[in-house]
């Protein structure tokens, strides 16, 4: 059995399509309570465990990092000591955004990090606490996650693109769009192959193919759903937000591909599964 962190969001809904998986929500596990994560762990049987739960309101966060970091940072490292206990792979999520945006190439794992913001600066102090930790563990950093459920870009756009003639997106921020199933499916693959070789233990990145930027994304959903708005590019500082937006958010996944052999998806077939998804819903 794998335990998992998390029941309504994107990923954790994704996970749970799989037989072989037991997710905790709220009820069961407080994320505002580390030590309560830490004994869900302890006292249940299971060979893997995955943490798909997490704040994610990133603009939010810049007024409730206290809160954030408490679920991001301080929860994740408890689980993970938990889970070195109890002698189980841990899988930990985490994001592009523990990156300061900088320049044009893909970000390598093992780049420096920098998060312009209280949501990055929790989720890195996640990762810290996880690695800490001891055991046998595998952080995943992905980026722009979208599905048939939950709020995402992708639900936005087709909200707005059936209500409006001209919508005006952010061309500068670029990254790869990451499908929720893609990442539960790559965290199942990591979790088992942690289980029978200890030693792949570290950090990977997972994103879609290829990188665009969120306007382009944006044409690519109106593509497939026979929306026509017109789209224009506009840069960030036209679109001003609360939180910082890291400018490049590419991806290198080579490690994760080397290690897992789990090669980097083309989130435009990813789309146009969730588009199916979305029309029987």
């Amino acid at each position: 059995m794998i335990l998992v962190f998390g029941a309504t969001g994107q990923v954790a809904t994704a996970l749970q399509r799989h037989g072989d998986v037991v997710a905790l929500g709220r009820a069961e596990a407080d994320l505002t309570d580390p030590d309560v994560c830490a004994a869900a762990i302890l006292s249940r049987p299971c060979r893997a465990v995955i943490n798909a739960a997490a704040y994610t309101a990133v603009d939010n966060a810049e007024g409730e990092e206290a809160l954030a970091t408490k679920i991001n940072g301080d929860a994740p490292g408890a689980m993970a000591r938990a889970c070195a206990e109890k002698g189980v792979p841990f899988v930990h999520i985490s994001t592009d955004y523990v990156f300061d945006g900088g320049g044009k190439d893909a970000w390598l794992p093992e780049d420096a990090v920098a998060p312009l913001g209280a949501y990055g600066r929790s989720k890195l102090a996640g990762e810290v606490a996880v690695r800490a930790a001891g055991g046998t563990s595998a952080i995943l950093r992905t980026s722009w996650v979208f599905s048939a459920t939950g709020g995402n870009f992708v639900k936005t756009m087709l909200r707005l693109g059936a209500e409006r003639d001209r919508l005006t997106i952010v061309k500068d921020q670029i990254g790869g769009p990451t499908s929720a199933k893609d990442i539960a499916d790559t965290c199942l693959a990591i979790a088992a192959q942690l289980v029978a070789d200890p030693s792949r233990a570290g950090i990977y990145h997972l994103s879609g193919a290829p990188d665009v930027s969120w306007a382009d994304f944006a044409r690519e959903i109106f593509r497939q759903s026979g929306l026509t708005p017109e789209v224009v590019d506009i840069p960030s500082s036209e679109f001003p937000q609360q939180a910082v937006r890291p400018a490049n958010s590419r991806l290198d996944c080579t490690s994760l591909t080397d290690t897992f052999g789990v090669a980097r998806p083309d989130w435009r077939v990813a789309l146009r599964d969730v588009l199916t998804d979305l029309k029987g819903i």
